[in-house]
């Protein structure tokens, strides 16, 4: 008990001297004080393995690489900013964000890359090959607009990106997207990117390599563009139905810090005619359109 004590000073042992006729007393009081005692030593260990436990967690916390593709948790749509909000430099590389001395550097790169009169913002067009004649969009963009750059894409998404990048960098090196349209099937509420992966608000953020793949899409969006950079969502109507809002919402979540808004309108409305305009040449975007479903279609039509 005496060594104990020397271990543990805020506790006092106290002892009491019974008569011999109390000596029954005395015993039942000394077994007290030893339970006592040793269900203290027990609270002690306890709090210590406690903090030892937390301690290695938070080591590991700390140690973790930032490679890490553990998804993060969103905040919910009720806290998220609107699209037109600043970009900021706040995330992970993993989120698609940079530390604050790699964002500027390459907000200056971009810069660089944008002087010149005839410097203009290039457009990207990703076509998925699940498109029905997929393979004659490149033939009716606009011919007036060298910043128009069709991908038409078959694989995975890393391969998209890497695409993309290269693209981008043939056109003029450190230079990013201001405007971007994806054409793929889908509908209200969810998008057929790729064979057998559909993007809803549930499962955009669940599946990895789709996540991941909106976080280095981030990465080629400008960051000198004062107003949001834009994506055209083509070839279905996201928001027909509360949930695609809900989707456009959590890409742009995925995307963060960079600032982007998403549009999806329908192809007849006067909205729709202005986003063919941005990237096609109307008349042969026309009769791409009414010969989409037909074996009538052949390359001739669209020279």
């Amino acid at each position: 008990c005496l060594e104990s004590a020397d271990r543990h000073k805020h506790l006092f042992l106290v002892c009491i001297w019974f008569p011999k006729e109390n000596m029954f007393s005395f015993q039942t009081a000394t077994t007290t004080m030893q339970a006592n005692f040793r269900k203290h030593l027990r609270m002690v260990g306890s709090r210590r393995m406690k903090a030892q436990t937390f301690a290695e967690r938070r080591a590991k916390s700390f140690n973790r690489s930032w490679s890490d593709p553990t998804p993060v948790k969103q905040d919910s749509l009720n806290d998220s900013k609107d699209s037109g909000d600043l970009q900021t430099t706040c995330g992970t590389p993993e989120e698609g964000g940079c530390e604050d001395m790699d964002w500027e550097e390459e907000k200056e790169m971009e810069r660089l890359a944008c002087e010149g009169d005839d410097f203009i913002p290039p457009k990207i067009i990703l076509i998925s090959s699940k498109v029905p004649k997929a393979e004659y969009v490149p033939n009716i963009i606009r011919r007036d607009d060298p910043s128009i750059i069709p991908i038409l894409y078959v694989t995975v998404f890393v391969l998209c990106a890497e695409e993309i990048e290269k693209r981008l960098t043939a056109y003029r090196r450190g230079s990013k997207i201001w405007r971007m349209l994806i054409f793929c099937q889908g509908g209200p509420g969810h998008l057929y990117l790729l064979k057998n992966k559909v993007a809803t608000f549930a499962k955009v953020e669940k599946e990895e390599d789709m996540s991941l793949f909106w976080k280095r899409l981030s990465r080629f969006m400008s960051k000198v563009n004062p107003e949001p950079n834009l994506i055209h969502i083509m070839g279905c109507y996201v928001l027909g139905n509360p949930n695609g809002e809900k989707l456009f919402q959590k890409l742009k979540n995925l995307m963060r810090p960079y600032s982007v808004t998403f549009e999806s309108p329908l192809e007849l409305s006067a909205q729709g005619k202005d986003m063919i305009e941005m990237y096609f040449d109307f008349r042969l975007f026309r009769l791409w359109k009414t010969r989409q479903h037909s074996k009538l279609l052949d390359y001739e039509d669209l020279l």
